[in-house]
């Protein structure tokens, strides 16, 4: 089945934007750097046309015969004046600066100085400063890198989505086959149960037993293929179940199958212990964790399921003589089988997985090589 996950769509939207990103920004960081010297070598030059300002309307007070000099001021520069001695004349700025400090850089501050000819002010020196700061290009680049991420990310998810179209289309349509197709094989399915058991009331032969257990099998192939199909589209209600009873049943069932391999299962069980689950749920868990078990065990071995109560928690095993499980980690994955030979479409664990992890039931497996596993599950 293909399936539109849109988490899926949106992750992937997400990288491909960051991917163009990062690759746009490599020469966004050189038109930055480029932009802060010419914004440096702009702001200077405004910086010192306004000093030279300030120059020239000394030098014309100092012609004429006036005695108040009236400064030229400014909302955007601070102008300092000192005598020879370096002692200050005039500022226009409540920061307080001695001479010598011009001589070093002052952070976040570009400075013009003026050695001044003689003048009615008797000053030397003239400074001429301004707060500076690249915070405008930081800010404009951020608004154009985020205008330009968000534009990406928009055109990525309109063309991944526009080319999951046929996907889509290929989507619907298996649906609707497969639905037609588990329609139509339920009903045979359940004729063919019937008449078998009808059969064997009547003889029990060993063709009816693998015929049964045959039929079993393909039962429970096609209520995985069915929940795999449905537990996105039906709401699956709880119940207070017994949990003892049910799995004393499907034990039942299951008995059929394993004679076929002359295994036999032995049952350690509990009763009356309650829990609340939806019931086809519960099913999918006990009939694909008996069914792996006596699939993969060797002829001619026993199972052994076991259910108890541990506290306020109910523990249910099941254990097998088989050949082990290889990777613990991967069993649970959707299409993932341990033995390829075994047949099977590997869907069962994964439903089993995706059911424990909607009711919290925790799920652990203790495996050896040629020893057999055992899966215990923890309803809390």
């Amino acid at each position: 089945m293909i399936k539109h996950d849109k988490r899926h769509i949106y992750t992937l939207a997400f990288f491909y934007s960051m991917l163009i990103v990062l690759i746009v920004s490599l020469p966004a960081l050189f038109y930055i750097s480029v932009e802060k010297k010419n914004y440096l070598r702009t702001q200077m030059q405004h910086l010192t046309h306004y000093a030279y300002g300030v120059e020239k309307a000394i030098y014309d007070f100092s012609r004429t015969n006036g005695y108040i000099f009236d400064f030229p001021r400014s909302l955007f520069y601070n102008a300092y004046l000192y005598d020879s001695n370096g002692k200050k004349i005039f500022t226009t700025s409540s920061q307080e600066y001695k001479m010598e400090m011009f001589g070093k850089p002052i952070k976040n501050i570009i400075s013009k100085q003026i050695i001044l000819s003689s003048n009615k002010l008797n000053a030397k020196t003239l400074f001429i400063t301004q707060p500076f700061s690249y915070r405008d290009i930081y800010l404009k680049a951020l608004i154009s890198a985020l205008f330009i991420g968000a534009v990406i990310f928009i055109m990525t998810l309109f063309f991944i989505k526009l080319s999951f179209r046929p996907l889509e289309k290929v989507n619907r349509y298996l649906n609707t086959f497969f639905n037609d197709a588990m329609h139509e094989l339920k009903t045979p399915l359940g004729v063919m149960q019937l008449n078998l058991e009808i059969l064997r009331e009547k003889e029990e032969t060993k063709a009816l037993r693998r015929l049964f257990s045959s039929m079993q099998s393909m039962i429970l192939i096609y209520d995985d293929i069915e929940y795999h199909i449905k537990h996105d589209k039906v709401t699956y209600q709880s119940e207070k179940i017994d949990l003892s009873y049910l799995l004393s049943s499907r034990v039942e069932v299951f008995q059929d199958i394993s004679k076929a391999k002359n295994i036999s299962i032995t049952e350690e069980i509990t009763p009356n212990l309650f829990w609340t689950i939806n019931r086809i749920e519960l099913q999918r868990i006990i009939d694909n964790t008996l069914s792996n078990a006596i699939k993969y065990s060797p002829k001619d071995t026993f199972v052994t399921v076991t259910l108890k109560k541990e506290g306020k928690a109910l523990i249910l095993c099941v254990k097998d003589q088989g050949v082990g499980i290889q990777d613990t980690k991967r069993i649970f994955e959707r299409y993932r089988r341990e033995d390829t030979i075994q047949g099977g479409f590997g869907i069962g664990l994964s439903i089993v997985k995706h059911i424990c992890d909607k009711y919290h039931i925790g799920i652990e497996i203790e495996t050896s090589p040629d020893k057999g596993s055992t899966f215990i599950y923890t309803f809390r």
